[in-house]
């Protein structure tokens, strides 16, 4: 018997083993973010403005770039967590030679566009000094170069995703996302160079690429004998894929096309009073994302082994988002003000407190319908979100420069909240229809969210510190009490008095 086959599919959707690697995913994200909290203000004295700049573009472009894995990775994904203990498991390592093959040969297209269209970049679009327009081309070719090893790390680590090895696939992301910023800290006493930088970093992505094929080798023995997929398989890799890669393209234009219609229709100055706060508030999304990252492959597992187990994942999923996200947001938004003044001055709360406010409201809603959003996609529907988004990017547009043309940064924050509502309420709509057993906790959470934004109304429309801060006080309080009573099932409760009575007696 294969050992992919003797899998049990049970034990990868247990509450334990999910709970454990929500934290490790949850540290693979926050680890880097320190470390470049740490490292960024050495490269900025070290390199300079405008080299740092140059790599971080180039490095925004290669993340653009990554699409063409034609979203086979996520189809990996879930086709390897449905096959995981099935008589057809015998499939996985055809599926994943299959998809490395395909995604092989898109990233070799990518890196010949990036390679293509590098000297066009450097030499006419981004004004760089001439100085080091030459070290920046040579940075850009290295970044060409390793698209493939970008795309082919992606779709090896959604295996380990799928097979729920999060730790082993978090010990070995961490160390080179680490890497990113460390290794250059690391070579400036060597160069200064751009290309030189970029180059160490194209070396640790090799290396974490083998790392990845290294594990999947060690869990999944029978991957060393080369085969491929059935022709219909091939077939659901390839439908699924086409539809996450127009998710993937529409996504990130709806994401940052609000930056560039202020920058149109208003000022450069005025798309830097709402990029800021809007960079900051998409930071809060790393709860969710920690969290939909491993129960993705878990959806696809139930939906394939256990209905009824997906049906508490799922409800369980937005419950703890919600939680988890309503109290952080509630606090952002009674001190926005003050926050704003104290972080970058009296201009930028005068300006971006109305903006950060509709930015934090449409984060709670965008967050809780990632849950919809990966359930859709679990059960093989990518479809239904593209044409979604294809609809939504119509709408948004139009929306979006109307408020912006009358209403300037304030009309683009509107509009990005009435964009994100529109797209949870669709979201959501689908997700019953192939989980019927989630109308109630919809319609439950549909009430919530209406009381929520009314009293983020009430703290935004509260000027003063002594009004605000006995109503936060109360809304937590409330909100405990809501948590405890109403939204946590009795084993939730059970569970929690047993933690906190062991916590106690360790501490005895």
């Amino acid at each position: 018997m294969h050992k992919n086959q003797r899998l049990d599919p049970h034990s990868l959707i247990s509450g334990r083993l999910l709970a454990n690697n929500v934290i490790w995913n949850f540290l693979g994200a926050l680890a880097p973010a320190i470390c470049a909290l740490l490292c960024l203000p050495i490269l900025k004295r070290s390199l300079g403005m405008e080299r740092l700049g140059i790599i971080s573009l180039a490095f925004v472009i290669v993340g653009y770039f990554s699409l063409f894995d034609f979203g086979l990775g996520r189809a990996l994904t879930k086709m390897v967590a449905e096959r995981v203990g099935q008589p057809n498991g015998q499939e996985i390592p055809g599926l994943i030679w299959t998809s490395l093959f395909l995604m092989t040969i898109f990233g070799l297209l990518g890196a010949a566009l990036g390679f293509e269209l590098s000297p066009w970049y450097v030499y006419r679009i981004i004004k760089i000094s001439p100085a080091l327009q030459r070290e920046s081309l040579l940075a850009f070719y290295w970044l060409s170069a390793s698209i493939p090893i970008v795309v082919i790390s992606a779709g090896l680590r959604g295996v380990l995703e799928a097979l729920q090895k999060f730790r082993l696939a978090t010990s070995i992301r961490v160390p080179i996302a680490i890497f990113t910023y460390l290794g250059p800290v690391l070579v400036i006493p060597l160069s200064h160079s751009v290309a030189a930088i970029v180059a160490v970093l194209v070396a640790a992505r090799l290396v974490q690429c083998i790392g990845y094929l290294a594990a999947c080798l060690l869990l999944l023995p029978d991957l060393k004998r080369l085969s491929f997929a059935s022709p219909a398989s091939l077939f659901s890799l390839l439908h699924f894929g086409a539809w996450m890669t127009v998710s993937n393209a529409v996504s990130p234009l709806m994401m940052w096309f609000d930056r560039f219609v202020i920058a149109a229709l208003v000022s450069v100055a005025a798309a830097a009073y709402y990029a800021i706060p809007n960079e900051i508030v998409i930071r809060l999304t790393i709860v969710p994302y920690a969290l939909l990252g491993v129960l993705f492959p878990a959806f696809s597992t139930a939906s394939a082994h256990d209905p009824e187990r997906l049906d508490v994942l799922w409800k369980a999923t937005l419950r703890y988002i919600f939680i988890a996200q309503f109290p952080v947001i509630l606090l952002l938004i009674a001190f926005a003000p003050e926050g704003l003044r104290l972080w970058l001055g009296q201009d930028f709360a005068a300006n971006s407190t109305f903006v950060a406010r509709w930015l934090l409201a449409a984060i709670l809603i965008n967050s809780v319908s990632q849950v919809p959003y990966a359930h859709m996609q679990s059960i093989g529907r990518p479809d239904i979100i593209a044409k979604l988004q294809l609809v939504e990017l119509f709408l948004y547009a139009g929306i979006l420069f109307l408020l912006a043309r009358n209403f300037g940064i304030n009309g683009v924050a509107v509009a990005w909240f009435l964009r994100t509502a529109f797209e949870a309420v669709f979201l959501f709509y689908f997700s019953a229809r192939f989980l019927p057993s989630a109308k109630a906790a919809i319609a439950r959470l549909g009430w919530m969210l209406a009381a929520t934004m009314a009293i983020f109304a009430v703290f935004s429309a509260a000027t003063t510190m002594e009004i605000r801060v006995p109503l936060v006080a109360a809304t937590c309080l409330t909100g405990i009490l809501i948590n405890w009573f109403w939204i946590f099932s009795a084993r939730e409760r059970r569970f929690l008095l047993s933690s906190l009575s062991r916590r106690s007696s360790l501490g005895d």
